[in-house]
């Protein structure tokens, strides 16, 4: 055997988290599958649910109704001076549409679920719970990630039409009270501005972001390894890794769905 081929390669050619990564798209692979072979635990799925919606709701509505008054801070005062106050329902709506609202929504979710579901799992992985499982002859993507995927993909985008519809709400509010702007011409504005392909479009965005969030965080979670120390790692790494990929795929989703 010649020397070179003795050689490790080294570390950087072969990072963990691009390995990590690859774990996690089989893993959404595998529960992909098994959703669409009906392989769904209800009483699990109505759990996830709960934790996905009515558990991340309070977040969302608080930060909807600030991003919309504060817009109106920011863009309305500006608009008014300019004599185009009638232009800001219809400014806001159609930037919470195509991007305010989906990547602002599927932050606020990761924050609040991607965490739990890549520290719960990461919890089972290293105090062998996952073993456990797969010796029970239960696969264990099918029993822990199918109802965590399902959930985000169905609740993300709920609570993406809720942010939007607040959001509007606290701009029409605001933009009465502080630049005197009646609600007729802010909400003429709005279906004057809104295309009807916006919302549509939105929701799409925040069911790929949801279905990300939920590969990355279960996959995280599912590759752990070491001691408990490790599970706050992988928890941080999950949320960075979301992030970025939420922010790429923004791009190209947004040239896709809004790009002439």
């Amino acid at each position: 055997m010649s020397r070179s081929s003795s050689v490790p390669t080294p570390a950087w050619l072969r990072p963990r988290w691009l390995r990590r990564l690859g774990s996690s798209a089989l893993i959404g692979g595998q529960a992909v599958a098994a959703i669409a072979r009906g392989r769904i635990g209800f009483n699990d799925l109505i759990e996830q649910l709960h934790e996905a919606g009515p558990g991340s709701v309070l977040i969302v509505l608080i930060t909807a109704l600030a991003a919309g008054t504060v817009f109106n801070i920011q863009v309305a005062a500006e608009l008014s001076k300019q004599g185009a106050g009638s232009t800001v329902g219809g400014i806001l709506a159609i930037g919470l549409a195509r991007e305010i609202a989906p990547i602002l929504t599927a932050t606020l979710i990761t924050g609040k679920v991607a965490t739990a579901y890549a520290a719960q799992l990461g919890t089972m992985k290293v105090t062998e719970q996952i073993d456990a499982i797969t010796m029970l002859r239960t696969d264990p993507v099918e029993y822990l990630v199918v109802p965590r995927l399902l959930a985000m993909v169905l609740m993300t985008p709920i609570q993406c039409l809720l942010f939007f519809w607040v959001a509007v709400w606290s701009g029409q509010v605001s933009s009465t009270a502080l630049y005197g702007i009646p609600p007729s011409v802010f909400w003429n504005s709005v279906r004057t501005w809104l295309d009807p392909s916006d919302l549509p479009s939105m929701l799409i965005k925040a069911v790929v972001f949801g279905l990300q969030i939920a590969v990355i965080s279960c996959g995280w979670g599912l590759t752990t390894k070491g001691g408990p120390k490790e599970v706050g790692t992988s928890t941080t790494g999950a949320v960075v890794m979301i992030l970025v990929t939420v922010s790429l795929v923004d791009v190209v989703l947004t040239q896709l769905l809004f790009g002439d």
